[in-house]
């Protein structure tokens, strides 16, 4: 691009004011860089900023970002390629590459430019013109794409196509309604049929009276035939269709689509499958599998065979479902149907029992070894790493097994049998297998005397709350408490291992979660009135919580209740919330925030959110988690992740909390390396309300 300014003698100010306006208007960046390895920036226009989200004084003289490190990785060795032939060549340079933005996103840039002898003779420098033309290839793409698709219709498409002849059978057809009608090309179809009312149509007439109503109405909708096929099979056909004239009038052929329409016939039987199998992973549902296994039991009865049930359930289901989002589960449940399928017999039969459950039959075992062996495949193929995300996973099963006829001979009992043996397999840290006995269905019993329990320890007051400080590390002070539910219940207290996993299961995680938000606001607000100075209270949101819609409404009622002040109050999420409805999430936390509440995200680094989610997602807080700041002393893995976590933050403008602090070493480098906040059991571990009044007295 050249600028020129007036020949005649003008104000030098002017013209320098006049230049910067036309610069500042352009939809891009002008330049002027050093012809070196960073493409070292003497100049740019202030577009630099709209262009790769890098301020000017960022990118001059490379004292932020050199323009080298802005290009895409994979697009640098081929501009440097092209500038430099162009170079050789004396020739303007125009090239079109890729940039990553300051904010991570990648755009097409389109640049054109010119060598130029640098004042001081001492080296080479560029000049030249940069802008975004992403928008552009986007558009370019999504024509390419598009005519690529209609290109393809014709050859593609599910349906028979076709144009015809009054008389003289097909001038085109496309693969399906060549394979339709079973022939190995449209050619061979082509070549073959000549006389379209004897050869294709079972019934003449019908052609006969698909001419009378193009003839009438220019057009034939939903005209069903049976057809030969080239072996000599009938099938049902639909056709729709109209004629095709010229200027003057003349027809010059019929052009439509032919649909198959036999599986109506079927509909029936269609109909009886799924009522007995599942929708999603096409196994047999509860249905059939009761059925299925009355049989089995009558078998063995009858000639005593040994029948196995095998209850499997997948160990990390949940986690998975809840990080990446339903469909990502479903996809899971559908991987799994499979693998297990492939394990079995096709006398045996793979239900799917609900959720991540599922039952295996086995019948006419020759031995119980048989059986073993047959679970360890199990074990062994659904352990099997599978892609999701362009992420790897492995997720395990726990499995009971229980044997008909030596474990009984009733449907529900041998379930409940292979039920209480896959919880007894959990127990024993997952992924086993384990055959049922007679003491684990106490087990069982002791977890629904747990869960009974854990739905009156709210009205019997059992809940109590423990608040863990959170200290400014810079200064030491307290700036913050999380508060954390304890259950001490009349057999004493009880972990919330035990207890939050099955308040979750249960979803009395959310009276919980409403009893512990209430209960944290009201004790902040206390310390406030006794004097102390006013510090923020954490409260962790279960995803349930979010997913019921009205947390909005029930902290407003809380804050109003309470009357403490919104600012006052920080809720801590899981990046889980983050992958799973993010819109609905998304909307709960603006909505939030718009109160004045804090969010904190809690645990980060251990799930499988996206950076972009974390940009866009209305967060104040990152929580290290405690797995990384265990070992920041010692391995330099952890230390290097601790460190681009806090840079991170840092960068989104967002305070860096660390917790589980325990060490000495741990706090001197989380404060070296300008970590802003932390808990853990070095400051304190969490205490009563009256212990933490006395941490605040100090």
């Amino acid at each position: 691009m050249l600028l020129t300014m007036p020949s005649h003698p003008a104000d030098p100010t002017l013209q320098a004011r006049l230049l910067g306006t036309l610069l500042a208007n352009l939809e891009g960046m002008v330049y002027r860089c050093r012809l070196d390895r960073q493409w070292t920036m003497e100049f740019v226009s202030e577009g630099c900023l709209a262009l790769t989200g890098y301020a000017e004084e960022d990118i001059l003289f490379n004292s932020r970002v050199s323009y080298d490190d802005i290009t895409h990785p994979d697009d640098r060795e081929y501009v440097r390629t092209a500038v430099m032939q162009a170079i050789t060549s004396n020739r303007r340079f125009d090239i079109e590459y890729r940039i990553v933005r300051a904010d991570g996103e990648v755009r097409w840039v389109w640049e054109r430019g010119t060598n130029a002898m640098h004042d001081s003779k001492k080296w080479d420098v560029l000049e030249g013109f940069i802008q975004d033309i992403t928008e552009r290839k986007q558009a370019d793409e999504a024509l390419r794409e598009a005519e690529r698709r209609y290109r393809s219709i014709f050859e593609n498409a599910i349906e028979g196509i076709y144009q015809s002849t009054p008389s003289n059978g097909y001038l085109a057809v496309n693969p399906a309604l060549a394979r339709m009608y079973g022939y190995d090309t449209p050619q061979d179809l082509i070549a073959t049929l000549h006389d379209i009312e004897h050869q294709v149509y079972v019934n003449p007439q019908r052609r006969i009276e698909f001419m009378q109503t193009m003839a009438q109405n220019g057009v034939v909708t939903n005209f069903e035939s049976r057809v030969y096929r080239r072996n000599g099979d009938i099938i049902w056909i639909s056709e729709n269709a109209r004629a095709v004239h010229n200027s003057t009038g003349e027809l010059l052929f019929f052009e439509g689509t032919v649909e198959a329409i036999t599986e109506r016939k079927l509909h029936e039987a269609e109909i009886q499958f799924q009522a007995t199998h599942d929708a999603l992973t096409g196994l047999p549902n509860r249905t059939l599998l009761y059925d299925r296994m009355q049989q089995a039991v009558l078998h063995s009865a009858r000639y005593g065979n040994l029948t196995a049930i095998a209850f499997l359930d997948l160990d990390q289901f949940k986690f998975i479902n809840d990080s990446l989002g339903h469909q990502v589960g479903d996809e899971l449940l559908k991987i799994t149907a499979q693998r297990l399928t492939s394990c079995l017999r096709e006398s045996d039969t793979v239900a799917r029992q609900g959720g991540d459950e599922f039952v295996l039959l086995l019948t006419s075992q020759p031995s119980e070894e048989s059986i073993t062996h047959t679970m360890q495949r199990v074990l062994h193929e659904v352990a099997q790493p599978w892609m999701a995300n362009d992420l790897e996973f492995r997720i395990t099963c726990s499995i009971g097994v229980t044997l008909c006829p030596d474990d009984g001979r009733d449907v529900e009992a041998l379930l409940k049998n292979a039920d209480s043996a896959m919880y007894k397999a959990k127990e024993l840290g997952r992924n086993n297998f384990q055959y049922f006995a007679v003491e684990m269905n106490d087990t069982v019993t002791d977890r629904l005397a747990l869960l009974n329990r854990l739905r009156q320890a709210i009205p019997n007051h059992e809940f109590v709350l423990h608040y863990q400080p959170k200290i400014n590390l810079a200064t030491g002070d307290i700036i913050g408490a999380e508060a954390l539910v304890r259950w001490n219940s009349a057999g004493g207290m009880v972990s919330p291992g035990s207890f939050i996993p099955l308040a979750e299961e249960t979803g009395l995680i959310i009276p919980i979660g409403e009893w512990v938000l209430e209960t944290a606001c009201r004790q902040n607000r206390a310390w406030q009135l006794a004097g102390y100075a006013p510090i923020t209270i954490s409260v962790n949101l279960s995803p349930r919580q979010l997913a019921r819609g009205d947390i909005v409404e029930r902290v407003q009622q809380v804050l109003a209740e309470t009357g403490m002040e919104a600012q006052y109050l920080e809720l801590e999420i899981t990046e889980s919330v983050m992958a799973s409805d993010v819109e609905k999430s998304f909307a709960l936390l603006i909505r939030l925030r718009a109160l004045g509440v804090k969010i904190s995200l809690d645990d980060f680094g251990t799930g499988y959110s996206s950076l972009s989610y974390l940009k866009r997602f209305p967060v104040d807080t990152l929580k290290i988690d405690q797995s990384f700041v265990r070992d920041i002393a010692t391995n330099q893995d952890s230390a290097a992740i601790v460190k681009a976590i806090i840079s991170l933050g840092h960068n989104l403008n967002l305070t860096v909390l660390a917790e589980g602090i325990e060490t000495e070493e741990q706090f001197r480098f989380l404060l070296k390396s300008a970590c802003n906040e932390g808990q853990g059991y070095l400051m304190s571990k969490p205490v009563a309300h009256q212990h933490f009044e006395l941490l605040l007295q100090r």
